[in-house]
């Protein structure tokens, strides 16, 4: 009987409450760092989620493009302060990503309805989880902007997040329009 190769998947390194960031060295599992680039990769994960229950295959697409570009964040975001100069940086071409979200946004904004009050997140099953991803990438978006006062942040990562949150809201607009489920509007009182 051949022995077992030894699992890749825990070091046990992290059994004291540190972990590991690109570039070596060590930060507390609930740093803000960790925090912030726990909370991009849980974005990731929901907008998997909500991808598999999308019946429009354009927006599939448009997901998996932000999917990878959340990992490149994420691992940014994971790497010791001062590592992530421009050789190591994994966000790049910032203006154009951010350009990109800011022209789907004009698009799909273009294919629903104007708002005329707040709504109430819901709708179809694809609808509602990206209404919920929009929700996680404001947390995201908020982790981030707490590690920045803390240690150095790419300012793009901020400005990517900001304009995703708007292009998940309209996503989740678009995606009830075509599987035709009624948005409900906010009642005051």
């Amino acid at each position: 009987m051949t022995p077992r190769k030894k699992s890749m998947l825990y070091t046990r390194s992290g059994d004291a409450g540190s972990t590991a960031l690109f570039g070596g060295g060590r930060v507390p599992k609930d740093s803000a760092r960790v925090e912030a680039y726990g909370c991009v990769d849980e974005l990731n994960s929901a907008l998997g989620v909500a991808s598999a229950s999308i019946a429009q295959p354009e927006l599939h697409e448009i997901i998996a493009n932000v999917q990878n570009e959340l990992f490149n964040i994420g691992s940014e975001l994971a790497s010791e302060t001062g590592k992530a100069s421009e050789a190591g940086r994994m966000f790049m071409d910032e203006a154009k990503k951010i350009a990109t979200l800011e022209a789907l946004i004009d698009e799909y904004d273009a294919k629903v309805e104007p708002l005329r009050t707040f709504i109430l997140p819901g709708g179809s099953a694809g609808g509602a989880r990206l209404h919920f991803c929009r929700t996680v990438c404001r947390r995201a978006e908020r982790a981030v902007v707490r590690l920045s006062h803390e240690e150095p942040v790419n300012p793009a990562v901020l400005t990517y997040l900001n304009r995703l949150s708007d292009l998940l809201f309209v996503l989740a607009r678009y995606a009830n329009k075509a599987d035709g489920a009624a948005e409900t509007p906010w009642r005051k009182g």
